[in-house]
């Protein structure tokens, strides 16, 4: 029941099209081999599990309640979020359809990954304001088990998501449909910086 249930709660979290899951598929789709999307995925999937563990250990709970942490983590975050909306809205968005995106770094992508998964006030409320506050509910093995459920449904979500993302690269020849998914995508991240604003004003 643990696992079916951090199973269900998961699949419900990670579905809705965020700053996240839009960065990850247009770079799954842009990229020129599925190998090369696989710092973007691998990243943004550790950053997933981490704030996971940390919300069902309650960890994360009081990093947020230390009022000096929680301001510097909420501008870093805003300032990451800009950026990255900036780089994603200009007209080639974080890579061109040419092959641009082959010559990013490893350690430039997981950058990236990292800083729209973990400021990211979608994925923050949701690890400890839902999954953190589930976990609640059990102790011992079967809290574990509820984790390794929600974890492995992040990951496989993600490796599901630049797949999908590279099948649409390959359809998508001209590059038109990304132009737009990096708009989208830019708006997304910048409304994500927004309601981080709001929500801690």
């Amino acid at each position: 029941m643990p696992f079916l249930h951090g199973l269900l709660l998961a699949i419900g979290l990670i579905l809705p099209l965020g700053a996240q899951n839009v960065f990850i598929f247009s770079q799954g789709s842009l990229q020129p081999k599925f190998r090369m999307a696989l710092p973007v995925v691998i990243a943004a999937a550790l950053c997933d599990t981490i704030l996971i563990l940390l919300a069902i250990l309650g960890v994360s709970v009081l990093i947020i309640n230390i009022p000096v942490l929680k301001t510097i983590l909420i501008i870093a975050g805003v300032l990451f979020l800009a950026y990255i909306g900036w780089i994603t809205w200009r007209p080639n968005g974080l890579a061109s359809s040419t092959g641009e995106a082959s010559r990013y770094s490893p350690r430039k992508q997981v950058m990236l990954a990292a800083s729209v998964s973990l400021f990211n006030p979608h994925a923050i409320m949701d690890t400890i304001g839902v999954i953190g506050t589930s976990s609640l509910h059990y102790g011992g093995p079967a809290k574990w088990m509820f984790a390794i459920a929600c974890i492995f449904v992040s990951w496989l979500w993600f490796f599901s998501l630049a797949a999908a993302g590279r099948i649409m690269g390959k359809l998508d020849s001209g590059g038109r449909l990304m132009k737009v998914m990096n708009k989208i995508s830019a708006l997304l991240i910048w409304a994500s910086a927004i309601m981080m604003i709001v929500i801690n004003a």
